[in-house]
């Protein structure tokens, strides 16, 4: 299931089965036909065994409106290019036609050996999201675990719900309405916007108290569960709301409670942290004001994490995470921002965090709360922020970019991984870039695939410098070595480099100049005590600790912060149970 449904104003049409394209040599034909049998259920499997029986095959799903959701294309198929890359020329191809469908390249064991200085180019162009072998046996599931992890990744980006498991009705508040998606998105969560005028709508508001009394209803609304059987419906819903009322986070929190572990932040140090503490047996408590998953969370491709060569999205990231610490009992609050923290008076007490439901004590904390992006300063085009300009990538608002024009502005791995996600739908994204050279800034790997990405193009040494529009975004100035130029623009993504969020913090928690949180040797020597600087990731002040970006020194990626977090627990352990020192 995907995240959001499109607006509607009718009852919505009978689905369309998406296809499978399969074009592979005819003498395997048989094999993958059978092998994709098991998914017939649910898509349409199409398939031909030649490059002009793939070309006719995608012209009939598109004269039909038939999406496609997978290109699995052989590496050797008569009737194309030369004898070994047909495969990928057709992919090319097919995929300047059907951009948001997944590639993925099929090959016999017999041409492998042949193919695979090929097939590993492609990847790190980003012509194909993976290889594989065709299957010579019944039941090879690691085939299998490829394709419908591929297919789950589609079915998330790039279609409509079947089930939705919150309805929105949209007054025109669009603004919210795209900060409430764009948590519903990073949470994992299917639902559909709707028109108050449209069946869904009708039926969402219809038992609102004050449209019962005569009033008008307050917009955006918000509904959870199934209308009228117990589901819950917020009047003027705000995102912060709507985490509270979806995540089952608590209004009041318990006073009387003290957590062994309270972590604030729920990026990848948070959960890494809430999933060794709650498996370890500590009381684990975990803060976030917006989504889970942090900043990581809003990232649409992680390809270099440990552990997962097909890559995984930061939502699907923060959504396993988030199962495996509440397996172990953590307790994940969202909406709930810690306002500030009150170390504790005397060892052996507790530290008090303050939050809009009430105080929360704490044996330990552990700050995590990571970075945000910096804003870019421009009046007229943060009046349009939620209408056309988005901080971050914002996932639910690249389905809405087709045949529209896009700039992301950035220079680090989450700008290059926005550009190529949203190139998956509109046919120009352009990447502005302040420096002479992206490179100085960027993966390597994601540096090759935007440059074989056609629909991207890369600006350098180029500022966003005004921008404006009648109620959303339309145009942007752009200046670069040849001055200002004003360009049309219907989506500016801006991913503007990190501030930490430790304003909410006590000064006795030492940060450097830029607001970073000091840890261990990274503490100035005079605040050490008796000579010695505090634990690894301890701050300045005893049983509150820091992991992941909001730290001083740490990497700024997503498996250092994940360490950290893991890390910190074992520390906790030590402060919590401390040792007598001879």
């Amino acid at each position: 299931m995907s995240a959001a449904a499109a607006t509607d104003a009718s009852p919505t049409p009978a689905r369309v089965r998406p296809a499978l394209v399969l074009a592979v040599a005819p003498e395997h034909l048989a094999t993958v036909d059978s092998e994709f049998s098991r998914y017939a259920r649910d898509y349409e499997i199409r398939c031909a065994d030649s490059v002009s029986g793939a070309r006719d095959v995608v012209a009939a799903a598109l004269e039909e409106g038939q999406p496609v959701a997978l290109l699995g294309i052989g590496w050797h198929l008569p009737g194309g290019g030369s004898e070994h890359a047909s495969g990928l020329e057709l992919m090319d191809e097919l995929h300047a036609l059907l951009p948001t469908a997944r590639r993925i390249c099929l090959t016999a064991r017999g041409d492998f050996g042949l193919s695979l200085p090929k097939l590993r180019e492609a990847l790190q162009q980003g012509r194909i999201d993976t290889y594989l072998l065709v299957p010579q046996g019944p039941r090879d599931e690691e085939f299998h675990t490829a394709v419908t992890e591929y297919l789950s990744d589609w079915g998330w980006t790039a279609s409509t719900p079947e089930v939705e498991g919150v309805k929105i009705v949209d007054g025109g508040n669009s603004a919210e309405v795209a900060r409430i998606r764009d948590f519903l998105d990073r949470m994992g969560i299917p639902h559909g916007v709707h028109r108050p005028d449209s069946e869904t709508g009708r039926a969402v508001i219809s038992g609102l108290p004050s449209v019962q009394s005569g009033a008008a209803p307050a917009f955006p609304v918000v509904a959870s569960g199934v209308i009228g059987v117990g589901g819950q419906v917020l009047e003027g819903a705000t995102a912060r709301q709507v985490a509270r009322l979806v995540y089952g986070s608590p209004q009041v929190v318990d006073t009387d409670d003290v957590a062994d572990l309270v972590v604030v932040g729920s990026g990848p140090a948070g959960l890494a942290a809430a999933v060794y503490g709650a498996s370890e047996g500590l009381d684990t408590v975990v803060l976030e004001e917006d989504a889970v998953g942090g900043q990581a969370g809003t990232s649409s491709m992680i390809r270099n994490y440990l552990g997962f060569p097909r890559g995984i999205s930061g939502m699907r990231l923060a959504q396993r995470a988030r199962f495996q610490a509440t397996r172990f009992g953590a307790r994940i609050y969202t909406g709930l921002a810690a306002e500030s923290l009150n170390p504790a008076s005397a060892p052996g007490e507790a530290h008090t965090i303050e939050t809009e439901g009430g105080p929360l004590r704490a044996r330990a904390v552990l700050v995590a709360t990571g970075v945000r992006y910096r804003r870019l300063g421009i009046e007229s085009l943060e009046e349009l922020v939620g209408l056309g300009v988005y901080y971050g990538a914002a996932t639910s608002a690249s389905r809405e970019m087709e045949g529209k024009e896009v700039f992301v502005v950035g220079g680090g791995n989450s700008a290059g991984q926005a550009a190529v996600h949203l190139a998956r739908y509109a046919p120009s994204v352009t990447l502005l870039v302040r420096r002479a050279d992206v490179a100085a800034t960027m993966s390597d790997y994601l540096v090759r695939e935007i440059a074989a990405t056609a629909r991207i193009t890369v600006r350098t040494a180029t500022r966003v410098t005004d921008g404006g529009g009648d109620g959303h975004l339309e145009w942007l100035e752009l200046t670069g070595p040849q001055g200002p130029a004003r360009v049309d623009a219907d989506g500016l993504f801006l991913l503007l480099g990190a501030d930490p969020c430790a304003d909410w913090l006590p000064d006795a928690v030492e940060r450097d100049d830029r607001g970073f949180v000091y840890t261990g040797r990274e503490v100035p020597k005079h605040l050490w005590t008796g000579g010695r600087p505090p634990a690894a990731l301890e701050t300045t002040v005893p049983g509150i600790f820091a992991a992941g970006d909001v730290r001083a020194g740490s990497m700024k990626r997503v498996a250092s912060a994940s360490g950290e977090g893991a890390a910190t627990v074992a520390l906790v352990h030590a402060h919590l149970t401390p040792q007598e020192t001879p």
